[in-house]
């Protein structure tokens, strides 16, 4: 058990919403949805990727399988903070421990991100715990 952590590639499409959309409901489209990115145990990445989702209408207070669509501005301000060290302190049960070594994977993420915007696509990123 722990916190694992994803993003995909989404289709860009105005119907689905900024937050609580069904992912394997867009698994089901054609192209699918594949997975761009994984983190095993980095609460702090959680922690802001929460408050984004709750700053865009999250609903889900946990935040666990709760899904957030991420723009191109969300990625610029997620780097600077990263590059910044301004990933929020955050703490859970199953989550572990950020220890700083994810900096680099992180902005590995930030560009993989900024790969599918470029294609046309957008970027969806969930968790579970």
């Amino acid at each position: 058990m722990g916190l694992d952590m994803y993003a995909h590639s989404i289709p860009t499409d105005e119907n689905i919403p900024p937050v609580d959309f069904d992912i394997k409901i867009l698994d089901e489209r054609p192209g699918d949805c594949p997975r761009i990115h994984y983190w095993r145990k980095h609460p702090n990445l959680h922690g802001w990727m929460e408050e984004l989702y709750l700053a865009k209408g999250g609903k889900d207070a946990d935040f666990n399988v709760s899904t957030l669509q991420l723009t191109p501005e969300d990625i610029d301000q997620l780097e600077n903070a990263i590059k910044a060290g301004n990933l929020p302190d955050t703490s859970g049960f199953f989550f572990g421990a950020t220890d700083g070594s994810e900096t680099e994977d992180d902005l590995t993420f930030v560009a993989k991100a900024r790969e599918e915007f470029a294609k046309g696509n957008a970027v969806a990123y969930y968790a579970w715990w």
